[in-house]
C-alpha cells in the first residue's frame, strides 16, 4: 500500500506545540512532519539548548509542562540552585530532567553528529512518532536590536522578560545556512503544509529565511495554510504583536497574513478578527474563522479539525 502523503508543519515553541497536539490527535502521527525554529537555540554551561525543538518534542510526547508550555511536567530544578554557588547565569530555567535532553545532545554534536540526527534520536526516545526536522544543521542565531543594544534572542525574551523595544531582527548565519536533510523534500511532496500559530518574525521567519524553503512553499503543489497567533490585536503568548508595532507593522491577522502572502492559499484567524477577511481576500488568500484559542485538549483537536477542513483535507 502506498503510504500516505505528509502533513508538514513550521513551528515555533509553545502556540505550536499546543496546536500538533490536536494535529496528533486528528491526523496519524507518522503522518506529521515539523520543521522546527533553531534561531532561538543558546549555548549555555557548555550545553546546547533547542529550545523550540525541545517543547514541540515534549508536547507531541505528552511530557510537557501543561501551565507554561515548555519543559517537563512535574521537573525539578535543584541542579539550577547549585549552579546559583557558581555563578549568576542562572537565568535560562533548565529542570533537573530536562538537562538529560542537553547533556546528550551537547555530547553527540560535540561527537561531529548533525543537529537532525540527535533530534531524530532524541524524539524517537521519547516516544513521538511524528518526524522532527530542525530547520537547519547550520547554525542560526536571532539577535534583536534594541536600545540597549544588540540582544542574543534568549537575552532578550528571557532574561530581560522581552521589555525592550525591539528595532530590527538580524539572523546571523542564515545567508550561508542549507536546510537539514529533508526539509525540502518534505514540503515539495506534502499533502499539506501548516505554519503553526507562531510568532511570524521570530519563530516562522528564521525558518523562512533559510535560503531554499520559502521558494519550496512558492512551489509546492500542496496547499499551504497558516494561523494567526494575533487575535483581536494581541498576541496569544509572546511579544508578537508589539514587536510588530515597534517595526512598524500593524498587529493584526491581516499582518500576518501579508507576511506570508507570496506561498498562502488559506489563512486560518480568530472569530474575533473577521472584520479582517476582506483585507486578507483581497491578498489572493481565502479566510477561514474558527475559535483559536487553545484552552484545553478539545480546543486544540477542534482548530486542528478546522484547519484541515480549511485545507479541504
Amino acid at each position: 500500500m502506498a503510504r500516505a502523503a505528509e502533513i508538514v508543519a513550521l513551528a515555533g515553541g509553545v502556540g505550536a506545540g499546543r496546536f500538533l497536539q490536536g494535529l496528533a490527535a486528528v491526523v496519524p502521527p507518522q503522518r506529521l512532519v515539523v520543521i522546527g525554529n533553531t534561531g532561538d537555540d543558546l549555548e549555555l554551561h557548555g550545553l546546547y539548548i533547542c529550545p523550540d525543538l525541545d517543547t514541540v518534542t515534549y508536547a507531541l510526547a505528552g511530557v510537557v509542562n501543561p501551565v507554561q508550555g515548555w519543559g517537563l511536567k512535574q521537573d525539578t530544578f535543584a541542579c539550577l540552585a547549585a549552579l546559583e554557588r557558581f555563578t549568576p547565569e542562572t537565568w535560562f530555567r533548565l529542570g533537573d530532567r530536562d538537562l538529560a535532553t542537553h547533556l546528550f545532545r551537547s555530547d553527540q554534536l560535540r561527537r561531529g553528529a548533525r543537529l537532525s540526527e540527535v533530534t531524530r534520536r532524541i524524539a524517537e526516545a521519547f516516544g513521538v512518532r511524528a518526524r522532527l526536522l530542525p530547520m537547519s544543521d547550520d547554525r542560526v542565531r536571532t539577535r534583536v536590536k534594541t536600545g540597549a543594544g544588540l540582544l542574543d534572542f534568549q537575552v532578550y525574551f528571557v532574561q530581560r522578560r522581552a521589555e525592550d523595544e525591539v528595532r530590527g531582527i538580524v539572523l546571523d548565519g542564515v545567508e550561508q545556512a542549507r536546510p537539514a536533510p529533508d526539509v525540502l523534500e518534505a514540503i515539495r511532496g506534502a499533502a499539506a503544509v501548516i505554519l503553526c500559530p507562531s510568532n511570524p518574525l521570530i519563530s516562522i521567519g528564521p525558518i523562512l529565511a533559510v535560503p531554499g524553503i520559502r521558494q519550496a512553499l512558492r512551489e509546492t503543489p500542496a496547499r499551504v495554510a497558516a494561523l494567526s497567533p494575533i487575535v483581536g490585536g494581541r498576541a496569544l503568548k509572546g511579544p508578537a504583536d508589539r514587536m510588530l508595532r515597534s517595526l512598524g507593522l500593524e498587529a493584526s491577522a491581516w499582518q500576518v497574513a501579508q507576511l506570508y502572502r507570496d506561498f498562502l492559499d488559506v489563512f486560518v484567524m480568530d472569530h474575533a478578527d473577521e472584520p479582517d477577511a476582506g483585507r486578507i481576500e483581497e491578498l489572493g488568500v481565502r479566510t477561514r474563522s474558527t475559535d483559536t484559542i487553545m484552552k484545553g485538549h478539545r480546543e486544540r483537536v477542534a482548530l486542528a479539525r478546522a484547519t484541515l477542513e480549511a485545507l479541504e483535507l
